[in-house]
């Protein structure tokens, strides 16, 4: 019986082990395809190229918008998708895109003189981006990425929330300050973590990057909170005013909806769920930073 009981431990260990290697091919099919599809609308596109070059081109001139367009936004030497190291293209792909908005947010404000307009510029690109960075919740729910499920979710589903059901819903926001606000915080903010990832994956990461990472967060959040706040509450009278999204009795389904109640909800539930995220943050800070032992729950 005893040999009986290694011989199965033994086929165990090697199932198991066989087992790892299908996840990790399948973790690694699904890190590529991520890759692709985030890489097609930086490089391999020629209409997601077109379009950059025209934002580029509305807010830098011809000439500028030539050499950034043609060097830096459509161009990508040839890489495989997924490195050794696990630096992904999406990591890159992510911080040039958001570097491009960057670019383009201010060259629209000095040659301008006013932020109005500037959403409109830019929206097509924000909305795909960051719709797209839903997949970010798919990797921690299949543990491709060792990060917490609920911070991620919740950054990312306020983040499409506002994108969609707000800016872009409500048009007559769009020039708002508070929309600017949150638009510069958020660009910040992923030049900064995918900097980090980028650099950290690649065992060079700057002190700097690293200090900027799980420093700038500090006041970068809070801001952030405010103008995706004040958004919303702009939008109040507008929603009230159209009823866009409500669903009003009688009516066949003899269910109601009111999006001005909705939205209401919405601004209080940012009450328990952002010092959630903060003070993850803030624990993550001092992990980092000062090397200090945190235990956490699994959320």
């Amino acid at each position: 019986m005893a040999s009986s009981e290694e011989d199965g431990a033994g086929n165990g260990s090697l199932e198991e082990k066989g087992g790892k290697r299908r996840l990790g091919a399948l973790a690694t099919a699904w890190l590529i395809g991520y890759n692709i599809a985030m890489t097609a609308g930086a490089i391999s596109s020629p209409t997601s190229c077109a379009r950059t070059l025209q934002v580029a081109a509305g807010v830098m001139g011809p000439a500028e918008a030539g050499e950034i367009g043609a060097e830096q936004v459509c161009h990508t030497p040839p890489s495989p998708p997924v490195s050794p190291g696990g630096i992904t293209h999406g990591h890159r792909s992510q911080r040039k895109w958001w570097l491009v908005l960057a670019i383009a947010m201010a060259r629209f404000y000095l040659q301008k003189g006013t932020y109005k307009g500037l959403y409109k510029t830019i929206q097509k690109t924000l909305k795909f981006f960051q719709t797209f960075a839903v997949l970010e919740v798919v990797h921690c729910a299949v543990g491709i990425v060792h990060t917490s499920m609920l911070v991620t979710g919740v950054q990312l589903s306020s983040r499409i929330f506002m994108v969609w059901f707000i800016t872009h819903s409500i048009k007559q926001i769009q020039n708002e300050e508070s929309v600017i606000l949150f638009l510069v915080v958020w660009t910040m903010t992923e030049i900064t973590r995918y900097s980090f990832y980028t650099f950290n994956l690649l065992n060079h990461l700057p002190y700097f990057i690293k200090w900027a990472r799980y420093n700038f967060f500090i006041i970068l959040y809070p801001v952030g909170v405010a103008g995706e706040l004040l958004t919303i509450y702009a939008a109040l009278p507008y929603v009230k005013k159209t009823g866009i999204f409500s669903l009003r009795l009688p009516n066949k389904y003899n269910v109601s909806f009111d999006y001005y109640y909705f939205l209401i909800i919405v601004m209080a539930s940012y009450i328990p769920l952002f010092p959630q995220l903060y003070f993850h943050m803030l624990r993550q800070r001092r992990k980092v930073l000062h090397g200090e032992v945190i235990v956490e729950k699994d959320d």
